[in-house]
């Protein structure tokens, strides 16, 4: 990793999210709950997605796409806007994501853990190369604190604006700056001759 931060996408997933294109997603006038079911075949892929590059490792994603559509059967009662599922979406899998590697690092440290195999995480056609690099990259986040951990990966894997990491981590603007600062310098020392 030379020179410096790796560029960050511009626009977030977040950017002109709408309302959803399904009317059967919206409150009925009546005020009944969203619709469950559609929104797990609308959102389910998304958030196994997520949780898949927060987390590295394919066998924890169903259970977290089970969590996070267990609090959306509890949380979305209340949802009063529509147009925000994703972002709650996104936040809850965040949290589900976090305690899922901190459960994940109390077991390492227990050597109840698993070594992970990250390679299978690069795009298809990704040489061997890229591939070697993704699994030493992120060999080296296994290391790091989970709230320092996520944030970079929100930033430069995700590509979400610094403010909407923030935001998915509960923090400060300021905070989840100097946690992506300290994986950039970990990533930078790791990777140094």
């Amino acid at each position: 990793m030379q020179g410096g931060a790796p560029e960050a996408p511009e626009a977030s997933p977040f950017d002109g999210d709408e309302a959803p294109e399904r009317p059967d997603t919206e409150r009925p006038a009546g005020g009944a709950p969203i619709d469950l079911g559609t929104l797990f075949d609308r959102y389910a892929a998304y958030v196994g997605a997520v949780a898949l590059r927060l987390l590295g490792r394919p066998e924890d994603v169903d259970d977290v796409v089970q969590d996070v559509f267990l609090a959306a059967h509890k949380g979305l009662r209340h949802a009063e806007d529509p147009r925000q599922v994703k972002r709650w979406l996104a936040k809850v899998t965040v949290r589900t994501a976090r305690r899922r590697l901190r459960m994940m690092r109390a077991k390492g440290f227990l050597g109840m853990g698993d070594e992970p195999d990250y390679e299978y995480l690069a795009a298809e056609g990704a040489s061997p190369e890229q591939r070697t690099l993704l699994a030493a990259i992120y060999d080296v986040l296994e290391r790091l604190p989970v709230n320092q951990r996520l944030c970079w990966q929100l930033r430069f894997v995700e590509g979400h604006k610094l403010e909407d990491v923030a935001e998915l981590n509960g923090c400060s603007l300021a905070t989840a700056k100097r946690r992506i600062a300290a994986t950039q310098t970990a990533l930078r020392e790791a990777f140094e001759p």
